[in-house]
């Protein structure tokens, strides 16, 4: 049996009381999770001296590695092509995250690396998430902040921890 909701015509499956839930409650609620902590993070990293990251740049961050990539490699990372990888990187090399340097192995390539400003902004994302976690575990408590963590790895494929959030979102 379906019920109707809010009388504009949208049609849910009825929630089955032994379940506890409705379905498609649950990618939600995960992603309310998700959007809450990345938000917290953000307004952080505002008020520490980065106000221009964005959480898409933070995967770029993450694509470059401390060792540096090329347009093309931050692309594959991505999921998304070498013109739009660049395009972002541009962004960052605008805001003092990134710089473009002559590849030591090969003088036809360009590496793409982190800036002192690339590198201070992850440690502070680094630390922020610790702390933002550690006020999960103060509301919700240790044992059930681990248990949520132990069962997502149960439930999330390998390589589930993957950069090309942003191209999977949008495309």
């Amino acid at each position: 049996m379906a019920e109707r909701a809010g009388g504009h015509g949208e049609v849910r499956p009825e929630a089955r009381p032994e379940e506890g839930g409705r379905g498609f409650e649950l990618p939600l609620l995960l992603f309310a999770g998700f959007r809450t902590v990345i938000d917290a993070l953000h307004r952080e990293l505002a008020e520490q001296g980065h106000p221009d990251m964005r959480p898409a740049y933070g995967y770029v961050l993450q694509a470059v590695g401390v060792q540096g990539a090329t347009a093309s490699e931050i692309g594959r990372r991505l999921g998304v092509s070498k013109q739009a990888a660049g395009k972002t990187v541009d962004r960052l090399e605008g805001l003092g995250y990134l710089e473009r340097a002559d590849d030591p192995a090969d003088g036809r390539r360009k590496l793409v690396l982190l800036t002192a400003r690339g590198i201070d902004v992850l440690r502070r994302s680094a630390e922020g998430f610790d702390r933002l976690r550690a006020e999960w575990v103060r509301t919700l408590g240790a044992e059930r902040v681990r248990a949520l963590e132990d069962d997502l790895r149960t439930m999330a494929p390998d390589g589930a921890f993957r950069l090309d959030v942003a191209a999977w979102f949008n495309g």
